[in-house]
Order: C-alpha cells, then sequence, then structure tokens
C-alpha cells in the first residue's frame, strides 16, 4: 500500500507552485509546466521523494530518533502541534527562537524555569509566598514561556532529525541543523533552495491542506518507527526470558549425549574383561598341582 496516493496530492493541492516570476531555477527539475502564470510540480517526483523519506524517518526512529516538527507559519501552526503530539515528538510552532539547537544547554534552563513556575499554584496568593503583582509578572512569564518552548519541553537533547514546513520562513532552524550534521526533511515549494535540505519533498508549503497531508505522512512514518522500536524492544525482552536453541546447537548437544552414552559403557565392559581372566585363572590353578602329583606317581611307579 503506498504511502500517499496521487489522487491525495492532487485534491490537497501539492501541485500547486508560486507564481513563475517568483521561483528559484534549482527548482526547474521539479517543475511539470506552467499554468496561468503558476508553475505546476511534478507530482510523479514528489510521490518518490515522499517515499524516500517516509523510509529514513521510519529508520532513525526505530532505531530510537526523534524527529523535531517545525512550522511557524500560520498555515502549519495548527498541523505541527497536532501531528508532533499525536506521536509524541517534539514541535515548535509559534517562534524559533535562535540558538534554540545550537544552544541547547541556555534553552534547556528556560525549559527547566518554565516546569518551576507551572508548580505555583497562581489563584492562591496567601500560600504562594507572592504578592499579587509579582503572581501577575510570573504568570505572564509562564504564557511566553509556554508559547516558545511548550512543544520541546520533554526535549532532552538535539533532535535526529527536523521537518521544516517552508525552508525560507524557517532559516534559522536550517542553518542551525546544518551546524549540527542534522538531516532535513521539509517542503520544498518552488521558490525554495533544494541545496538546503538533505530530503526534499517539492510541493505546496502554502495550501493549509497541502501542509496538513504531508505533516501527517511525516507522523505516520514516526508512528511506524515507534512501533518497530516497540516490538523490537519485547522481542528482546522475551529472548532473554528463554533463548531457543538453533538447530545446529541441537545437533551438537544431541550428539555429545550420544557419545557420552557408549563412553560409559566402554568401562563396565572392561571391567568384565578383566574379572573374567581371573576367575578362568583360578581353575587353572587348581588343576596344576593335580597334574604334578600324577606325574610323580607315574614316575614312582615305573621305579
Amino acid at each position: 500500500m503506498p504511502v500517499v496516493t496521487m489522487r491525495q496530492l492532487l485534491d490537497s493541492g501539492v501541485h500547486f507552485g508560486h507564481q513563475t516570476r517568483r521561483w528559484n531555477p534549482k527548482m526547474k527539475r521539479f517543475i511539470f509546466t506552467e499554468r496561468n502564470g503558476i508553475y505546476i510540480i511534478d507530482l510523479q517526483q514528489s510521490l518518490s521523494y515522499i517515499d524516500r523519506a517516509y523510509e529514513f524517518i521510519k529508520a532513525t526512529v526505530a532505531h530510537g530518533g526523534t524527529v523535531l516538527f517545525v512550522g511557524t507559519k500560520k498555515q502549519a501552526q495548527e498541523a505541527i502541534a497536532e501531528q508532533a503530539m499525536r506521536v509524541g515528538q517534539p514541535y515548535v510552532n509559534q517562534r524559533w527562537l535562535g540558538g534554540m539547537l545550537t544552544n541547547f544547554q541556555t534553552v534547556s534552563k528556560r525549559i527547566q524555569r518554565m516546569k518551576e513556575l507551572e508548580e505555583i499554584n497562581f489563584e492562591d496568593v496567601a500560600g504562594s509566598g507572592h504578592t499579587k503583582k509579582e503572581l501577575l509578572l510570573l504568570q505572564r512569564e509562564l504564557t511566553k514561556l509556554e508559547n516558545n518552548l511548550g512543544g520541546i519541553r520533554n526535549l532532552t537533547k538535539a533532535p535526529s532529525i527536523i521537518w521544516v514546513v517552508d525552508t525560507k520562513k524557517e532559516h534559522l532552524a536550517i542553518d542551525e541543523a546544518k551546524k549540527l550534521n542534522i538531516p532535513v526533511v521539509a517542503i520544498l515549494d518552488t521558490n525554495c533552495d533544494p541545496d538546503e535540505v538533505d530530503f526534499p519533498i517539492p510541493g505546496n508549503d502554502d495550501a493549509i491542506r497541502a501542509v496538513n497531508l504531508l505533516t501527517r505522512v511525516v507522523a505516520d512514518a514516526v508512528a511506524e518507527g515507534l512501533i518497530a522500536r516497540n516490538n523490537r524492544a519485547s522481542g528482546n525482552d522475551a529472548a532473554a526470558v528463554e533463548e531457543p536453541l538453533a538447530e545446529w546447537e541441537r545437533e551438537l548437544l544431541e550428539g555429545s549425549t550420544a557419545e557420552e552414552a557408549p563412553a560409559a559403557e566402554a568401562p563396565a565392559a572392561e571391567a568384565q574383561a578383566t574379572e573374567a581372566p581371573a576367575t578362568e585363572e583360578a581353575p587353572a590353578a587348581e588343576e596344576a598341582p593335580a597334574a604334578e602329583g600324577a606325574a610323580e606317581a607315574e614316575k614312582s611307579e615305573s621305579k
């Protein structure tokens, strides 16, 4: 089953690019034609690039990676937050703060500050130990921190991948990701630079339906990766409890037990063999004196 169909891309308007006067010549290879002064994106290429990005995201998440969803333009804010929360991934949909990746140590301190403010009961003035004015200022600070950092509250280290809607608007995020060698998966409209993105998806980054569809596809890839990760973890736990022997190991074990059985029988046979001559020598020893007595009798008679 394909990740997404051509009909879904068409219905969502993924094929509509920008006006012909607003374009990047590097995007020429992704353009199918031009209609009424608007470039039309080649959706056949979009499908292949979607599949490529999908497999990369799924494999990365399956091996323990995280995906940071980034989209601060109005058309993307709702989809970014909704799909990221659906699969438990961090997101930024209000404002990209400079150094959010490259200066993560400072950002993590602000996240800790936000969590401390969340523990304050702003309705209990007497029990809070603050005046009304102080509580008002602290509440404003908390609101600001939640808007900017609420989506990355559980992010403890740099993400493995970032998903970007509109590379021109989110150029700060892309620059920081490139400095840290973090792969970038992004929608490329006809006015974007494909050289800035590791896994491009040619498409419309302005239409709400197009952004919703492509962001949902990315979230689906994350979900598949999480399922694969959990299945592998549960499989390892079961193997740790009782690991079945391989066929060659069973054969080797059976062969060793078969060799031990004849080896145990051999000493018993040798013991019987050593006891038999002893019993046979006893009559011979008894017969010897009798034979000697008969010989002496014959000698005396002959004399």
